[in-house]
């Protein structure tokens, strides 16, 4: 069994996010919230989010909607850069 995650789930722009250690201490995360019950324990699968603490379900908004664009983008190069670091540890040319 391997141990807790000391990683956290959160939802912003109706995306699943992972909240690292050092930033769960900041007290404005702009966690999406509840609209039933106010909670940010909320999670997203499958285009739902889904209240942990209430349980109510809706549709995420689609991640092409200009209004609401991802809430994180790629910094250019890093595909190359997850190549060539794959390439290395594969060993290809």
């Amino acid at each position: 069994m391997r141990g807790a995650s000391p990683w956290q789930r959160g939802v912003r722009h109706e995306s699943q996010v992972l909240i690292c250690p050092d930033c769960q201490r900041l007290h404005d995360l702009d966690l999406d919230s509840c609209s039933t019950c106010g909670s940010t324990a909320l999670f997203c699968r499958l285009g739902e989010v889904e209240c942990r603490g209430c349980g109510a379900v809706w549709m995420a908004r689609s991640s092409t909607d200009p209004i609401h664009p991802p809430a994180v983008a790629a910094p250019p190069g890093l595909s190359a850069e997850v190549e060539a670091a794959l390439n290395r540890v594969l060993g290809r040319a």
